[in-house]
């Protein structure tokens, strides 16, 4: 880790900002910085998103990686888009309908002018296993694709999140990049419970769990916990609160781990990327929770760095200073610095930033 303090690049947005303005910023930013200056000739570069879940708009405007892939190409590179399989049960579990509503979503080549390459191949399980320093795993799951690419361009959008507080640079690699099997692991520590006297029997849990651990009994559901690795969707799709966890227990580990397998992917990558935080349409809830998003604060901007702790702590600071400090407490009240400490003791990248302002 540098001692010196890390650059990350700050556009602030006025209100109602257009697209292709933000585009012509960032753009601006890209090559002013010579952020795209790891890309070589004929490299292949993954650009990293979130397409979004069904019936939701939380996702980063396609027509932004249009311009990124102008960038790439301008580079020599050959870039295309990419993401991986989810552990819950729906149209991205598994690559032909992942892509499908991606492309609902306006993820085209039309719109984007790239290709999508599901990173973990048609059912989530294709991966490769990269040793690590860590606290929790010395080796961790990655999605196969970023072994075989020569850099990554990991755009995110920061947002709350119901098991780690918050989500962006860092969870979209540590999670976002991981094989099933390496989502697996993560949510190992996070154990659910029914409140029967909240439970209904809908059994609407049952429907949306990925490895069939909820089961009706006596009018109830009923988690078996030999099977159930706390992917955290029964309690998502609860409409009762009958689903709870010991948050305790389970959220710091839960983040480390998330680090940690973060930690592994830039290590497979050494170290060749760029992170972009979108800290727009702030929302209590990820992107992959459906229904109305309840948003926490107002727009910020965007942000650009070659360093994952600093544009995480940056945006986690500018979000909480912009929202009053009520952030953590109208987003689950999870501390969002157990992944920012555990980046400084596994010395991955630099939490102690500069905030270059290039609006």
């Amino acid at each position: 880790m540098n001692s010196s303090r890390e650059k990350v690049f700050i556009i602030n947005l006025p209100p109602d900002e257009s697209l292709q303005l933000i585009n012509e910023k960032v753009q601006k930013v890209l090559r002013s910085e010579n952020l795209l200056g790891f890309v070589n000739r004929q490299d292949w570069v993954a650009v990293k998103t979130h397409f979004g879940e069904e019936k939701t708009r939380g996702f980063i405007p396609p027509v932004f990686f249009k311009m990124i892939r102008e960038e790439l190409v301008r580079q020599g590179a050959r870039p295309f888009l990419t993401e991986t399989a989810t552990l819950y049960k729906g149209r991205r579990s598994q690559a032909p309908d992942h892509i499908k509503l991606a492309q609902d979503h306006g993820f085209t080549v039309r719109n984007t002018g790239l290709p999508i390459i599901m990173a973990d191949g048609l059912l989530g399980d294709e991966e490769v296993s990269v040793e690590i320093p860590g606290k929790h795993y010395r080796k961790v799951n990655i999605a196969a694709l970023f072994q075989k690419v020569q850099g990554v361009v990991l755009v995110s959008h920061f947002t709350g999140h119901i098991q780690t507080g918050y989500g962006a640079a860092i969870k979209n690699m540590g999670m976002g990049c991981a094989s099933r099997k390496g989502k697996m692991e993560q949510h190992s520590s996070m154990n659910p419970r029914i409140d029967l006297s909240r439970c209904t029997g809908c059994m609407d849990c049952a429907s949306w769990c990925p490895v069939e651990a909820i089961s009706e009994h006596q009018g109830k559901a009923r988690i078996d916990r030999e099977t159930c690795y706390g992917c955290g969707q029964c309690l998502v799709v609860c409409r009762f609160d009958a689903v709870g966890y010991n948050w305790g227990k389970g959220i710091r580990q839960l983040q480390e781990s998330c680090v940690e397998y973060a930690l592994g992917l830039y290590h497979l990558l050494k170290g060749k990327m760029i992170f972009i935080n979108f800290l727009t349409r702030i929302t209590k809830d990820c992107d992959c929770m459906r229904g109305k998003y309840q948003p926490v604060t107002d727009d910020i901007g965007v942000l650009l760095s070659r360093d994952p702790a600093a544009i995480d702590a940056a945006s986690i600071d500018l979000v909480m200073k912009r929202s009053g400090g009520k952030f953590r407490k109208n987003s689950y009240d999870i501390d969002s610095h157990f992944q920012i400490d555990h980046c400084r003791r596994l010395k991955f990248g630099n939490p102690d930033y500069q905030l270059l302002d290039r609006s």
